[in-house]
């Protein structure tokens, strides 16, 4: 605080002597007195007044030094007004920023003191207003008048980094003067005073690796080829002080931490040259069977490593991949290993950096060479079969016992133990086959049928003798072959046509056949004629060669009416073993035929073709019939139908229509209640006679019976019968129908009424009805009598 006061103390006595150039208003209109005395002169209308006193000039601002820890109160300044004359009738008075509580002045002198110590750090300046008054009255003598007190600085602010520590990194292998970071130092000292504010960066810690520039605060790197796997992490330590770095300037420190970053500047080097592996034999194809590892100092992505085995020794046996985890070399197994074949493999590897850079490749290869050599252990093994399955042929029906094949194994260890055979029983659980256990034959247990099963799969084991744990399994296929037991036959039954003018060597047929047996090849048969045909001299055969047959006219010109079929015997043979044969009979029909050997005329169709009739028409001829006949059935049922239809409504009718009267009938001796005779033989009829089943209320009119002509149906003469109902005032009512001797075509007994007969009555014999019983006594004697009267009209 002394060298603040002194600082002070100096800057005044420049001042007071003119040696310094006073700074320039705030205010281009005012000013304020520096000198021995501070002194603001107000004029009479309020406006400061320049005014030279003592070699100085009168200003509107005041000076106030900060953090001022004198004993007294430190002054700041005084007030002048011209209308005071020193006889103490002018009063001062301050108003404003800090006015009292900061600030004090004495009423009377003007003298203002400030009474606390003041930062300009907090505030910067204070704006007060100053007047004069009357003592007396209490009255301004002149207008307010405005200045300012600003707080003069001194270096009381050390520079700070507000964003500090810090944190960077730079890539190893960097040039010298690489940029890493830029820093920045904050003083609170006024930038704009002295130097307080102006600061200066240096570096404490962190050489000869870096260095900082003292103006900028950009941190560089000092030296160039900075390995990371040498050293990864630096601490730096960077000062920052004012006053120009002077001596006795504030100074404030931060630390910046600054990391190497990864380049891919080292290759992958193999801790040793040689690596030894044991595998045993019986080790897995695709298996993992032992790793290796190259190490990269390099970190991340450059520190990946690929492997891959130099063409030599092993290439075809061990393959290699990399595990991007563990960045190693995992050897696996392609082929399977035979200690007796091969007991030891050396092969080299190569670790390759994927990813090099194009900078560092001065420094070598990045890559490294390791030999691997793999020493194969020896393993009691199973014994090997010679192949991998088998297929053996078989005939059905063979004798039981008989040998069909043999499996071989053998033990290709350095012991060569004997090898035993067995058949799996799971795969023959009916023990159709058993196998020689030293040998390894194979024989039918039990009569085999392909009709009943044509294959069979069985596995058979084989074990060393030394060592009965160690089994292998082979399968075997065993097929059941076929005996020729059928002979071949036509395909389908031929019968073919000739034409009457056929040529000797035209083919008129070509046949083909079938063997129900099922031959493991295609069959191959041959055509013949029979040995009582083979002198046949209307036909031959000709063997295509293609397990068909052509055959052909040995002659010229065939007529139908001396012999129109022929029946041809062929001998069709196999070639399987035993060969079968068998005779088809094949039959020829001779045709007529045009010139151009269309056929005109066969069987049926020379009934027509004299007519002139084509194969077309005919067939348009029998289309027509069976449509006519089809129409024809179609009617007669339609019309059954229909009769069915109608009687049941007639049934209907007679049920629905029934008369019922109080008096009972005179039965058949009642003669006058209807007069049968009228259905009869209504031709006979003359005169008219009255109902007596119904008692007429009035006269009733003479009515003219029409006479029906023989051979009349009984339906026109009910109609006419109805019709005389209808007009008769006294007949019952017209819709109730009394219906008599007429049972219709739907009654099962059908009608005992010979109204429907169409015969003459002369031609019926009605002595049946006398063995009817008592109730057809009247009518036997009536129908009697009628007969007998018509045989005496013939006689006359």
């Amino acid at each position: 605080m002394l060298t603040v006061n002194c600082l002070s103390l100096f800057l005044w006595i420049l001042l007071d002597e003119g040696l310094l150039t006073p700074l320039e208003s705030l205010s281009p209109r005012s000013s304020a007195h520096t000198g021995s005395d501070n002194i603001i002169e107000l004029s009479g209308d309020g406006v400061p007044k320049l005014q030279r006193v003592r070699r100085g000039w009168i200003w509107n601002q005041f000076f106030v030094l900060e953090e001022y820890m004198g004993s007294e109160p430190q002054y700041v300044g005084k007030l002048h007004s011209d209308l005071d004359t020193g006889d103490g009738s002018v009063m001062y008075t301050l108003l404003g920023q800090g006015a009292g509580s900061i600030f004090t002045i004495d009423e009377i002198t003007g003298d203002i003191h400030a009474i606390k110590s003041l930062d300009r750090e907090e505030k910067p300046y204070y704006v007060l207003r100053a007047q004069a008054v009357d003592t007396l009255t209490r009255r301004p003598v002149e207008p307010e008048s405005e200045f300012i007190i600003k707080v003069q600085d001194i270096n009381d602010n050390e520079p700070k980094f507000l964003d500090g520590p810090y944190v960077a990194d730079v890539p190893e292998m960097s040039p010298a003067g690489s940029f890493v970071l830029q820093i920045t130092a904050t003083d609170a000292d006024d930038p704009t005073y002295g130097n307080s504010a102006r600061v200066v960066y240096s570096i404490l810690q962190g050489q000869p690796y870096f260095s900082v520039d003292p103006k900028t605060g950009v941190i560089r790197t000092a030296l160039s080829n900075m390995d990371r796997e040498v050293k990864e992490e630096y601490q730096v330590i960077i000062q920052a002080k004012d006053m120009g770095g002077q001596m006795g300037g504030l100074a404030g420190t931060t630390t910046v931490n600054i990391t190497l970053t990864d380049v891919n500047d080292n290759p992958p080097r193999f801790a040793k040259n040689i690596f030894h592996l044991k595998v045993p034999e019986s080790t897995s194809v695709a298996s993992p069977i032992g790793r290796i590892k190259a190490n990269d100092a390099d970190v991340g992505k450059n520190a990946d490593i690929d492997y891959s085995i130099i063409p030599g020794d092993g290439l075809n046996v061990f393959g290699i991949t990399s595990d991007k985890t563990t960045r190693e070399g995992i050897i696996n197994l392609k082929k399977p290993l035979d200690y007796e074949n091969k007991k030891s493999y050396v092969f080299k590897v190569d670790a390759i950096d994927p990813h090099p850079d194009q900078r560092f490749q001065s420094m070598g290869p990045f890559k490294d060479t390791a030999t691997v050599k793999i020493t194969i252990l020896d393993v009691d093994e199973p014994p090997i079969f010679s192949r991998p399955f088998y297929v053996m042929d078989v005939y059905e029906d063979i004798n039981v016992g008989r040998v069909i094949g043999a499996v071989t194994a053998q033990d290709s260890d350095v012991s060569n133990s004997p090898v035993r055979y067995s058949i799996d029983e799971s795969t023959d659980k009916e023990r159709y086959f058993t196998i020689n256990e030293v040998d390894g034959t194979i024989a039918t247990n039990d009569v085999l049928d392909r009709e009943d099963v044509s294959q069979y799969n069985i596995s058979v084991l084989a074990r060393k003798v030394s060592n009965a744990d160690l089994v292998s399994k082979v399968p075997v296929t065993i097929q059941v072959l076929d005996v020729n037991e059928y002979a071949p036959e036509f395909s389908v039954p031929y019968e073919t046509m000739m034409c009457e003018n056929a040529k000797t060597g035209q083919i008129i047929m070509t046949i083909s056949a079938e063997d129900k047996d099922m031959p493991t090849t295609t069959p191959q048969f041959h055509f013949r004629l029979s040995s009582e045909a083979a002198t046949n001299p209307n036909f031959t055969i000709q063997d295509n060669g293609n397990n068909t047959a052509g055959i052909l006219p040995k002659r010229n010109g065939y007529s139908r009416r001396q012999l129109e079929l022929y029946f041809l015997p062929v001998v069709i043979s196999d070639s399987d073993h035993p060969i079968q044969s068998s005779t088809n009979t094949l039959t020829i029909r001779v045709c007529g035929c045009d010139v151009d050997g269309t056929i005109l005329s066969c069987n049926v169709e020379a009934i027509f073709l004299p007519v002139g009739l084509s194969t077309e028409a005919l067939i348009a001829i029998l289309l027509c019939i069976i449509i006519l006949l089809v129409i024809v059935v179609l009617f007669v049922a339609l019309r059954r139908q229909r009769k069915k239809e109608i009687c049941m409504t007639s049934k209907e009718d007679i049920r629905d229509n029934v008369i019922s009267y109080d008096d009972e009938g005179g039965g058949e001796e009642d003669t006058q209640a209807f007069d049968i005779s009228t259905l009869r033989k209504p031709d006979l009829i003359e005169d008219v006679q009255l109902r007596r089943d119904v008692k007429p209320e009035t006269q009733q009119p003479q009515r003219q019976t029409i006479i029906v002509q023989n051979n009349t149906d009984i339906r026109d003469f009910i109609d006419q019968r109805l019709q005389e109902n209808d007009a008769d005032p006294s007949a019952p009512p017209y819709d109730s129908l009394v219906t008599y001797a007429y049972e219709g075509n739907c009654s099962i007994a059908e009608s005992l009424s010979s109204l429907e007969s169409v015969t003459a009555d002369t031609d019926q014999d009605y002595d049946y009805l006398t063995n009817w019983g008592p109730r057809f006594t009247k009518l036997a004697d009536l129908y009697s009598q009628e007969k007998t009267n018509s045989r005496q009209n013939i006689t006359e």
